[in-house]
């Protein structure tokens, strides 16, 4: 009690089942036995339910049957809070066993054995629960650990830059597990039917495996599609090794391929098992591909209308996305806010053909259009990612741009930043967009 459980849980934006709404407290009245036996019948009833988050009462888990369900179906966060904090929170209220400080403190150290027993992750605050409820894991040294967070017969896909930097310590990690270790090319041509061919057939596993993606955001979105098809749909595993993929590509289940008319035109929602973040891999990261990253970082930082890139914040930017994404799975509607600026930076890198136009050089300067659409200022992304004019054929780009999933019955719909924060599906005249557009072409 007074862990602030409810108050994590609710700031996700999700529904929230709490048995202590259900449970009545007067119930103590006729002992804790006939409270804790209420309390078992409407975990197991409410855990009976699909994809719900449950909020238990502190003392839910001294009921041997609730500790036997939360193994069976659950995923359980504790989170971790000193006593004083918790006292200070409780003291004066109507909780029965919150009356005596002493009290108090004994059920406080009588039942932490027990949370650790039940607990699949400890929590210190409301971001790493949204990690928890989301499958993330962010871990230095996570690497070493994958082997724990992969169930049954895995294959591993890589890019042979990624493999030869990172692959042999995953294969160590898998052991026994890895069956398979296959390779995509490099970059954006990955995410090309030809690539997607050769790994659908080079594929060996049944249904009931795993396809874990070690790379950057070119290889979990082509792997994770790769997952979401072959057999009809197995699971994956991303684990991020670029700055973009930890905070922003790999988290959420969207996968895709790209099309010569499009990036991202062919894909599915095939949300991972786990996504496994390890910062430590960063530290193998050329310059020029951190500030690749730090495109979607600084878009991250603007949505939350928080700094989140000085120092750098991986943790904080992943559980960002991924409240935004479990509240919002297929893209129906606030999590199109992290769109912000793709629409030109997609239509740039389309009318490059994948190549000379990084992505992280074409978010920058979408973010650059889209703030300066929104009649905000642009000196966050001028200063941190220093965007130049590319050189791109212009209709091509416009093309491509009016062929943008957002734009809908021939109208052009973007992300903006209101006044009051992210706002989406804004229709926007196509001059203003083309007019945009073609102040970040040089030539």
């Amino acid at each position: 009690m007074g862990a602030g459980k409810t108050t994590a849980a609710r700031s996700l934006g999700v529904p929230v089942l709490v048995t202590d709404d259900v449970v009545p407290i007067e119930l103590f009245e006729q002992g804790e036995a006939a409270f804790r036996e209420a309390e078992a019948r409407v975990v197991e009833s409410m855990l009976a339910q699909d994809a719900v988050i449950l909020d238990l009462g502190g003392g839910a888990i001294t009921t041997p049957r609730v500790r036997e369900l939360l193994k069976e179906k659950a995923t359980v966060v504790w989170l971790d809070v000193d006593v004083d904090t918790c006292w200070e929170r409780v003291k004066g209220s109507d909780r029965p066993l919150a009356q005596n400080y002493d009290d108090f403190k004994r059920l406080y150290e009588e039942r932490r054995p027990l949370y650790e027993q039940v607990a699949d992750v400890k929590a210190r605050d409301a971001h790493d629960v949204a990690l928890a409820a989301a499958g993330i894991v962010v871990e230095a040294g996570a690497l070493q650990r994958l082997g724990d967070f992969v169930q049954g017969e895995c294959a591993l896909v890589s890019d042979p830059n990624v493999a030869g930097i990172h692959g042999m310590d995953a294969q160590l990690a898998l052991g026994a597990k890895l069956r398979q270790s296959l390779e995509l090319p490099a970059g954006e041509e990955a995410k090309t039917l030809t690539a997607l061919d050769r790994l659908w057939q080079e594929l060996r596993l049944d249904r009931s495996g795993t396809l874990v993606a070690l790379g950057g955001g070119c290889t979990t979105d082509a792997a994770g599609f790769a997952a979401a098809t072959y057999l009809r749909g197995i699971d994956w595993v991303p684990v991020p090794t670029s700055l973009v993929a930890q905070v922003d590509a790999a988290i959420g289940g969207k996968t895709a391929i790209d099309l010569p008319q499009g990036k991202n035109l062919v894909g599915a929602f095939h949300w991972p098992t786990r996504t496994i973040v390890d910062p430590a891999l960063l530290q193998t990261l050329p310059e020029r591909e951190r500030r690749e990253g730090m495109a979607e970082v600084v878009k991250t930082s603007l949505l939350a209308g928080e700094n989140l890139h000085d120092p750098l914040d991986v943790r904080r930017c992943a559980a960002f996305k991924a409240a935004i994404c479990l509240r919002d799975p297929h893209d129906q509607g606030e999590r199109k806010q992290l769109n912000l600026g793709h629409t030109f930076a997609h239509a740039l890198e389309a009318a490059a053909a994948y190549e000379g136009v990084t992505h992280g050089q074409a978010v920058a300067l979408g973010l650059k259009a889209a703030l300066k659409l929104s009649g905000r200022d642009t000196s966050l992304v001028e200063e941190i990612l220093e965007p130049k004019p590319v050189r791109v054929d212009r209709e091509r780009a416009w093309a491509a741009l009016q062929r943008d999933k957002k734009n809908l019955g021939g109208e052009l719909r973007l992300v903006l930043l209101g006044g009051d924060g992210p706002e989406w599906d804004v229709p926007v005249p196509a001059g203003d967009v083309r007019t945009a557009l073609d102040e970040l072409i040089s030539g």
